[in-house]
């Protein structure tokens, strides 16, 4: 696969490839499409495949639909929330699923959508067209709600302080503006004083925990019986839900731990985790892409007869 035609490298790239390979005929839904390049490589690799390409940024949209123009005869094209494009599409015969759940190159790359260190806007919606920002969340929350979000979804250590800093010296106007001023009074370690806060803020805009619980719930909902699963995440958080949700599904007794006897019927095992450990990238890809770093991907395969 030539690279060079990718405006960005999508992380574990040849991984996906080959998670997808011997798929014969079939749709897969890319649920989150950004620029297209994880899309494109699977269409070019699988000339029997059609896939579901799904995005909420009308931005990756317009970019993909045109990048993608050559296999418009293979792509179904679907805009909205990641967690509503499984019960969209199940009656379809879905034989795989890619969920690459990080903030797109698209999101991060363009300065005014706010979620970069030199924003001059306070924004990171991922979805234009939904009504919180950062904005109001760092402007109008409570300090006792933003050191919720600080502590539970970015894992900032000094979670009472930053909360504290920031309602005290608000209104903030732009992602520069907050980033600079947590840079000067935070502690400076291997990571930007705002890494985290800023992942905090961020997962609260978009709800980013709420809605990847939500689309596996669509998928275990859906029946799949001969499908793949692979998703891509970018901290422990969401690798920690992935991770859950899959030993969950491989579980054949879902009886109370209190129970001494086995009363389900023992033959609950929806199919197998092909990834003992999450899938990471090699030192070549993170030299190529230092984005990919903190990528982790986990696979699961739905089976009929277990």
């Amino acid at each position: 696969m030539n690279q060079t035609k990718i405006p960005h490298i999508p992380v574990l790239f040849n991984e996906v490839i080959d998670t997808f390979k011997d798929l014969e005929n079939g749709y897969v839904i890319d649920c989150t499409l950004g620029y297209g390049g994880h899309s494109l490589g699977i269409l070019e690799s699988n000339p029997n495949i059609k896939l579901i390409c799904n995005d909420q940024d009308d931005e990756a949209l317009s970019f993909s639909k045109e990048r993608l123009k050559k296999y418009e005869e293979r792509i179904i094209f679907s805009k909205g929330n990641f967690k509503d494009v499984i019960n969209k599409y199940k009656d379809k015969n879905i034989v795989g699923i890619l969920a690459d759940i990080g903030v797109s190159s698209l999101q991060l790359d363009k300065n005014e959508r706010g979620f970069g260190f030199a924003s001059e806007t306070l924004d990171m919606r991922m979805d234009q067209n939904q009504d919180l920002s950062a904005k109001e969340v760092v402007n109008e929350y409570s300090q006792k709600d933003l050191e919720k979000i600080f502590k539970e979804y970015g894992e900032v250590k000094e979670y009472k302080k930053v909360a504290s800093l920031i309602v005290q010296n608000r209104p903030f106007i732009s992602s520069k503006e907050l980033a600079d001023f947590l840079s000067k009074n935070m502690f400076k370690g291997k990571l930007h004083p705002a890494t985290l806060p800023f992942q905090g803020i961020r997962i609260e805009v978009n709800n980013e925990l709420g809605v990847l619980e939500e689309l596996f719930e669509q998928i275990e909902n859906a029946g799949f019986t001969d499908t793949k699963v692979a998703v891509i995440s970018f901290h422990s958080l969401e690798d920690r839900i992935v991770k859950t949700v899959f030993k969950k599904w491989t579980q054949k007794c879902i009886c109370p731990p209190h129970i001494e006897r086995c009363e389900c019927g023992n033959n609950h095992q929806k199919g197998k985790v092909l990834t003992k450990k999450p899938i990471i990238p090699t030192q070549e890809e993170i030299k190529i892409n230092a984005r990919s770093r903190s990528s982790k991907m986990r696979i699961f395969k739905f089976e009929t007869s277990r």
